[in-house]
């Protein structure tokens, strides 16, 4: 699936992913390829994707995640990279 994380100043990455593990507002969840339609509101927290057997990881600051058709985007409002 595609994989787009944004912030209000730049985009943070985009590429392959085969999972990404979001911190939900109500707990940690993962998205898969062909996932069923999703908009979700994300808490401040550890943000993982992995592809082909690397995993790689973001803290964002809240913001919110849609997955459809196999594309996922994910609206953070702040970001580091690990």
């Amino acid at each position: 699936m595609t994989l787009e994380i944004l912030t209000p100043d730049k985009k943070v990455f985009e590429g392959e992913a085969t999972s990404v593990i979001l911190p939900g507002t109500l707990g940690s969840f993962e998205i898969l390829n062909n996932h069923a339609p999703i908009i979700s509101t994300l808490n401040d927290g550890k943000l993982v994707v992995r592809e082909g057997g690397k995993e790689d990881t973001f803290f964002i600051k809240g913001g919110v995640v849609e997955a459809l058709n196999n594309k996922v985007t994910v609206l953070a409002e702040g970001i580091t990279h690990k």
